[in-house]
């Protein structure tokens, strides 16, 4: 109980300290009214979760599925016509409700309507609640962005004052993040406003009963789902919630189901704590690399890159001499080398967690936008490697087979040594060597890296801590305590 108290505490903490050292012309966020208000929650989830675990019950989580790519091709133009002025009020409002709250209000999605707008009362309040849901994550993600901003600027002193100076280094900036934008037409209806019914003597599977802008005169569109639609929802609850996507001239339905998984690693299962790199998708903590960007994905991404590169010349040439229509700078061969290393991703996670399936997977909590190399080429190469996408796959991929999975801190995770627990940036000579200065221990340096996440996945201590500097004077104490037990001066 003191243990739970201390973490609530650390965490009021430093969420004050995060709203202290927001910059000038930063707006600030609201973290001390939002953790206020959800402090209840938190605490009762806290403690049901230790209840849960004392009595050596299994854990349950639902996972929400979705099945995408349903065309709506048997609507009429009437209907059609219907269905876009619609989607064109309708986005203009909502809209105007994601700017007020990422710039006046906090999400709110039972707030009162404050705009007018020739829809019903109903579809306003759809709206409000598609804002707010989209205006919540954009804080959120901002929040973990300026708390990576701060990392890397803690970072960046400790590069200037260590003992392996780092004088190219390039100081981190804040860049203020703009209102997010509605650019792609997306519904996100509830039942109040359209309805799947189910189709009844008609070579349809469905009925989508949607309001529209007139009272009382609601459109039916039919739908027709696929063999692999059908086999996918076949004796599953389909959601109430139904999502709208108007892609070129055509419309596309997207229905969820839920889905109850439970956690089937028990709580004295290993640890096996996973590092995520370039040169090696997933390293293990048992020494076992998957999957890598080196080779043809590479070449790959060498080639794209220079495509890029000519038709920016090119556009730049244009601009120059007046040219109103300028080519694109996307390729068709960009898109498909993303699609291609998603998949080499997926392939590799999958693997993994097939060659570990009574263990406990402890993965690290990866801050890609943060990262920054000097080169440009770099910087290309790092954002092609989608190390982003890791993380999300990982914990998709272990909650749908029922597994386990801990995300912790990554801080000094690969300049901490696995054995003698010292932190340095001078213990790694290189990308790919491990080598302490201390102790001696050497080995890859993600295979280190991999055992120091394993050893964290139960470390409340090191959970408690706020920032970077707390964590590495933590690590210093204990390498200090090692130095003890082993009898060094």
């Amino acid at each position: 109980m003191k243990d739970l108290i201390r973490q609530v505490c650390c965490r009021q903490s430093n969420i004050n300290k995060l709203n202290s050292v927001i910059p000038t012309g930063v707006e600030k966020t609201g973290f001390k009214d939002r953790d206020a208000h959800n402090f209840n929650g938190y605490w009762k989830a806290e403690m049901k979760q230790r209840q849960h675990q004392s009595s050596g019950q299994s854990k349950q989580h639902k996972l929400t599925k979705a099945v995408t790519h349903i065309m709506l091709g048997e609507i009429n133009s009437g209907k059609l016509a219907t269905l876009d002025e619609l989607a064109q009020v309708y986005l203009a409002l909502c809209q105007q409700y994601i700017t007020l709250f990422c710039t006046d209000e906090h999400p709110d999605k039972f707030r009162a309507p404050c705009f007018s707008a020739a829809l019903s009362e109903r579809w306003h309040r759809v709206a409000i609640q598609q804002a707010a849901g989209i205006a919540q994550s954009w804080r959120s993600n901002r929040a973990q962005a300026y708390q990576d901003y701060q990392d890397a600027l803690a970072e960046y002193g400790e590069q200037r004052i260590g003992p392996v100076s780092d004088s190219d280094a390039r100081e981190p900036e804040w860049r203020e993040w703009g209102i997010p934008t509605l650019k792609q037409t997306c519904i996100q209806a509830n039942v109040n406003v359209v309805v799947l019914e189910l189709s009844q003597d008609s070579t349809f599977d469905y009925w989508l009963r949607i309001s529209t802008l007139e009272k009382g005169k609601p459109i039916k569109v039919p739908v027709k789902l696929a063999d692999y639609h059908r086999k996918a929802l076949e004796g599953k609850a389909i959601n109430t919630s139904t999502t709208l996507n108007k892609r070129g001239d055509g419309w596309w339905l997207t229905l969820t189901y839920d889905e109850i998984i439970s956690i089937q690693t028990e709580a004295t299962a290993p640890v096996i704590g996973v590092d995520v790199g370039i040169a090696n998708f997933l390293t293990t903590s048992d020494g076992k690399h998957y999957g890598t960007f080196h080779g043809k994905l590479r070449e790959r991404q060498k080639r794209d890159r220079e495509k890029r590169r000519r038709k920016a010349k090119l556009r730049a040439c244009l601009e120059k001499k007046g040219v109103e229509k300028l080519p694109s700078t996307s390729s068709k061969s960009g898109r498909r080398l993303a699609r291609h290393v998603r998949q080499e991703i997926n392939r590799a996670v999958n693997v993994c967690l097939d060659e570990h399936p009574e263990a406990q997977i402890a993965y690290e909590q990866l801050s890609v936008a943060s990262m920054k190399y000097k080169a440009r080429a770099m910087n290309a190469y790092l954002r092609a490697s989608n190390l982003a996408h890791i993380p999300r796959k990982i914990a998709w991929e272990a909650s749908k087979r029922g597994m386990e999975a801990i995300c912790v801190k990554s801080a000094y995770s690969s300049q901490e040594c696995s054995m003698c627990h010292y932190p340095d940036r001078a213990n790694r000579p290189d990308q790919q060597t491990f080598c302490c200065v201390v102790c001696g221990f050497s080995t890859h340096a993600d295979h280190n890296a991999a055992m120091n996440l394993a050893r964290r996945s139960g470390d409340r201590e090191l959970h408690a801590c706020q920032d970077r500097q707390e964590i590495k004077a933590l690590l210093l104490k204990r390498h200090k305590q090692w130095r003890t037990q082993k009898g060094w001066s």
